[in-house]
């Protein structure tokens, strides 16, 4: 059985596509993933799965909470990768930022030069956008146009919840 990372998007934010974690652990069990297990309301899941989990996980939501969230997947390994080709592993986990996308990252130059904060600096490697932004990501422009900057959707987590699901995958 593989081990998977589940980055869900956009759910549980302002009220919208409430997606109870303790809720949605079971019901995957029940559909045959292993070893489920999830950190905070913000949709980020570890499990093991004898198939690619994309399609058991999008129809259980829909058929249990009326909507199909967008789903970043990433294999353990594809994770280990992602985590040791962060080059800001020395910050301060708040002020680190991972983007996942689905399709290899080619940055619209002109948007990332008009958003990005004389204080920010950013990495891409492959899938994923690193980002330090050291005054935090609240006001910042670039994080604000993210995805027009990345050209597709991207699901955002920072450094702590990586580490944090890093932990949960040892665990496994």
């Amino acid at each position: 059985m593989e081990k998977y990372i589940i980055f869900f998007r956009g759910i549980n934010v302002g009220g919208n596509n409430l997606l109870p974690m303790k809720a949605l652990v079971p019901l995957l069990e029940e559909a045959a993933l292993k070893e489920v297990s999830f950190y905070i309301q913000s949709g980020n899941v570890v499990l093991k799965s004898s198939t690619h989990p994309a399609n058991i996980i999008d129809k259980i939501v829909l058929d249990n909470f009326g909507f199909s969230p967008e789903l970043f997947i990433l294999t353990a390994a594809d994770f280990c990768t992602v985590m040791a080709n962060n080059p800001y592993k020395t910050f301060e986990g708040k002020f680190v930022h991972f983007y996942f996308c689905h399709n290899n990252i080619e940055l619209n130059q002109e948007k990332m030069t008009k958003y990005l904060d004389e204080t920010e600096v950013y990495f891409v490697k492959d899938k994923v956008l690193y980002l330090h932004a050291p005054n935090g990501i609240g006001r910042s422009k670039l994080v604000a146009n993210i995805e027009a900057c990345l050209e597709q959707p991207a699901s955002g987590r920072n450094l702590n919840t990586a580490i944090k699901v890093s932990t949960m995958l040892a665990k496994m």
